[in-house]
Order: structure tokens, then sequence, then C-alpha cells
């Protein structure tokens, strides 16, 4: 979304998204975020992000996570933000894959699993761009040495079927 659109296009962006299209929610969700174009304001960000959301689109679930891990427009919720995060993960969204890895990581929102951390970090790293990529593998490095190597093995054959899985899916 261009940050200096004209009141003309911020209203035609409504119609859209009052319209039920996901993608202008979504637009609309990052523009209050960001105070693009209007005022700043999380409580319309949250309410945008979470009528996309709730259609399945995946950038809208991430940022409703990060809403909620934050407590930005909403009450500080990490089981919350988890289940949004897995909502965007499991679509493939790697900056998810990578928030839900840390939240198994840490146990927040989540049961601490290393395997699931591990697996999830895998996966973002796999399924992102060069910048991101060293910061996701470097995560996951360090959680596996906080792990057995059978629970590494385990966590790459789960990242490995998530993968065969999500390939399927896709064709």
């Amino acid at each position: 979304m261009a940050s200096a659109q004209t009141s003309t296009e911020i209203a035609a962006l409504h119609a859209q998204a009052n319209a039920g299209d996901a993608i202008a929610q979504y637009n609309l969700g990052v523009a209050y975020d960001n105070g693009q174009s209007v005022p700043q304001d999380d409580a319309q960000a949250v309410a945008w992000y979470r009528n996309a959301a709730d259609q399945g689109y995946a950038n809208a679930q991430y940022n409703l996570g990060v809403m909620h891990d934050t407590g930005q427009g909403v009450p500080q919720d990490y089981v919350e933000a988890a289940a949004w995060y897995r909502k965007a993960a499991d679509q493939g969204y790697a900056n998810a894959q990578f928030n839900l890895g840390v939240s198994y990581a840490i146990g927040q929102g989540v049961p601490q699993d290393y395997v699931e951390a591990h697996k999830w970090h895998n996966l973002a790293a796999f399924r992102t761009s060069a910048e991101n990529q060293t910061k996701y593998a470097e995560d996951r490095d360090r959680v596996a040495n906080l792990m057995t190597p059978t629970q590494i093995a385990d966590a790459q054959r789960l990242a490995r079927e998530w993968q065969a899985t999500f390939d399927a899916r896709q064709e």
C-alpha cells in the first residue's frame, strides 16, 4: 500500500473492504497500523486484520498474531498470538513460521517444545529470503544446541513431512 494515498483512494479501499475483499481489509489494517493516509488506530488495525484473517488471508493472520503478541490494540495474549501464527504458518508464511518457532522455543502461548521450535525455524529458513534466512537458521541452530541428536532428527523429519504435505496441497 502506498504511504501517500488520496482520500478518494482510501474511500475506494474502504468500499472494497466493506464488500468483503480480504486484501483490501488487510491493506486497511496496515494503513491504520502505520498511520498511512489515515490516523494511526490500533483498534481499527486489529478489526481490519481480523476481517481478512477470518477469510484465511495469511498476512493478516500473521499481523493479528503480532498484535496479540505485543498487546497492540488488544490485550496481550500469547495463546491467541500462537494460534494466529499457526494459521499463517500452516499456509507457508515464513515470518509466522519463525514466530511460532520462537513461541515453542520459549514456551510462550504453547508448551515449550524444542522439536517443534526447530521444525518451524527450519521451515521458515527454507521459505524466506536471504536476509531473514540467516537469522532464522541461526535461531534454529541455537535451539539445536539444546537438543539431542534424536530430537534434531525428529524435527528434521517433521519439517520434511510438513513440506511434503504442503507441496501436495499446492498441486
